[in-house]
């Protein structure tokens, strides 16, 4: 759930790096910064399954929450320190979405699946001989780490007919699937892309979401052959390299309430909608798909 406070606890306890002065200092002043910002998105409850018209009001503060602390976290000193390959900046999105959804999940289920996740991508059976085959089913359960997911987490045991043997596994299966970048690339795009068809080849539920700050793709790219439900710019601004971002003059567009308000209003009418579909109920209106 705290993805990113795990990352900064990581650093704060790390035996070998972030050990020099100028990181131990920084480390206390982004914990400060980071308790603050996350027992103010604990103390705000909803928008929840029924629509109110303050749904709007609390995503508009949830949002200025998170602006408040990704600028006190961008400044330079500490972008510099903590470079892109530590993920503390990146993992600040993640641990956000979890602040957006929580409350809606928890209205579903306090049982229900929220967060950071490595769910069901497909199953096979190898076992060594034939003999052992009738005795032990030997599944192997294939899973893709996914940044944050709400679903389900499943316990199951099988066994052989006839065996008293059996064999247990636990995996994620997602109704909702959020990938979360701090820029988009057509490489990153292309990765999502295959990410998302090979979820639904075997689970065809979910829905899948790419959410980045920036953009970095060109308009020669056909958005429609990919098998991704939706894609979010939270910043509604082409990407620049970080260096640059320091430079006078530069402006960083905020991130924008109402595309997170898109964002939000999509996924609950997802999750609280019917998923009509199958061959039956495709034959009583005359056309399947």
């Amino acid at each position: 759930m705290y993805v990113h406070g795990k990352n900064l606890e990581q650093k704060e306890n790390h035996k070998t790096k972030y050990r020099d002065e100028d990181s131990r200092r920084y480390l206390r002043e982004i914990r400060e910064k980071y308790n603050e910002w996350k027992l103010a998105n604990e103390g705000l409850i909803g928008p929840l399954i029924e629509k109110t018209d303050q749904d709007s009001e609390l995503l508009i503060k949830r949002v200025e929450l998170l602006n408040q602390y990704k600028d006190f976290l961008e400044q330079q000193h500490y972008a510099e320190k903590f470079d892109s390959r530590s993920n503390l900046h990146s993992s600040v999105l993640e641990e956000f979405m979890y602040y957006l959804f929580k409350d809606l999940v928890r209205e579903f289920s306090s049982q229900a699946l929220i967060g950071k996740s490595r769910t069901f991508k497909d199953i096979f059976f190898r076992s060594e001989n034939y003999q052992d085959m009738l005795s032990y089913p030997h599944a192997l359960i294939e899973l893709k780490d996914n940044d944050f997911a709400i679903g389900v987490r499943i316990h199951t045991q099988m066994n052989c007919q006839g065996s008293q043997e059996l064999e247990s596994h636990i995996w994620d299966v997602p109704a909702v699937v959020i990938e979360c970048k701090t820029y988009l690339d057509q490489t990153m795009l292309q990765d999502a892309a295959t990410a998302a068809e090979q979820l639904k080849y075997r689970n065809p539920n979910p829905i899948y979401i790419l959410v980045a700050e920036w953009l970095k793709l060109t308009d020669a790219v056909n958005l429609r052959k990919f098998k991704i439900d939706q894609i979010y710019v939270l910043r509604k601004q082409k990407n620049t390299d970080r260096e640059f971002r320091f430079q006078e003059g530069y402006v960083k567009n905020p991130i924008y309430a109402n595309v997170v308000e898109h964002l939000f209003v999509y996924v609950r009418d997802y999750l609280t909608s019917d998923w009509e579909g199958g061959i039956n109920f495709g034959l009583k209106r005359g056309y399947l798909i």
